[in-house]
């Protein structure tokens, strides 16, 4: 892994960051395609809003972009990674006492996922973890990520690659890493994120363009019956792009043309 703390070559934070001591932080990650982020113009909108949301110092984009550059143009295809914390400070939660943003570069080599993933679709299950609502978080990519991280440990078996998330009220809201996504006569369905979960942006992508294919986007609240129903579900994130949904517990889906066409449209992205 090659990483940048603050502009210079190391891989130590002080203990004192607030990223550290309390999740004060935003990051994103994404594809670098010999240096250069895929869909940087969504990627950069995301982390922009993430930093405003919480009150952070968001650094100069092409600062941000230079780096990500000279970590990955060796590389085919890397995993970049931008974390933006508030920095060191005193200790108690008040942000008065925090000094400059602390900036973190990375990039290491990626060989991508199985094309079958993306092809053929990929299976799920339900994690019996309920994300908790937080309104003023919802849609941040902050730096508590437990949640996930105890969701994904519910499972081992190589052959389930995503598990399925419902909120405190039974409401379904996203993946361990993905967000979710069903197809209904003609319309795209996907959670709300006003209370919980993670938005991406693939989702953003995917607002902006499906229109192109004839559809409509919409936000609603979903349950996890109509997602057993929906005509076809895919998942997304910006390592992934898009994966159909093949099969979850006993409901099986087949493979679905137009989101094939969606995920190469998505591919072709710059």
């Amino acid at each position: 892994m090659a990483m940048l703390v603050n502009g210079l070559p190391g891989e130590a934070v002080l203990a004192l960051d607030r990223g550290f001591t309390y999740g004060d932080g935003v990051f994103r990650t994404m594809q670098l395609r010999r240096g250069r982020p895929w869909m940087w113009r969504w990627q950069y909108a995301r982390l922009a809003d993430d930093a405003a949301r919480l009150a952070l110092t968001l650094p100069d984009e092409q600062l941000l972009l230079d780096e990500l550059m000279a970590l990955g143009r060796e590389h085919a295809l890397a995993v970049g990674k931008i974390v933006i914390t508030r920095g060191v400070g005193a200790r108690g939660y008040a942000m008065a006492g925090a000094g400059a943003p602390t900036r973190i570069v990375s990039a290491v080599p990626w060989a991508g996922y199985p094309a079958e993933c993306g092809e053929r679709g990929v299976e799920a299950r339900w994690c019996e973890l309920r994300l908790s609502l937080q309104p003023r978080l919802a849609g941040v990519k902050h730096l508590n990520r437990l949640e996930s991280v105890l969701a994904r440990s519910e499972w081992n078996d190589p052959a389930i690659q995503e598990g399925l998330l419902l909120d405190q009220d039974g409401w379904l809201a996203e993946g361990t890493m993905s967000n979710v996504y069903l197809l209904r006569e003609g319309e795209i369905l996907t959670p709300l994120l006003d209370r919980c979960g993670v938005n991406g942006a693939v989702r953003d992508w995917l607002t902006d363009n499906v229109s192109n294919f004839g559809l409509k986007f919409s936000e609603k609240r979903l349950s996890a019956a109509d997602l057993i129903d929906a005509d076809a579900v895919f998942l997304s994130n910006s390592l992934m792009g898009i994966w159909p949904l093949a099969r979850l517990g006993e409901r099986a889906w087949m493979p679905s043309p137009l989101l094939q066409a969606l995920r190469q449209a998505l591919l072709q992205q710059a």
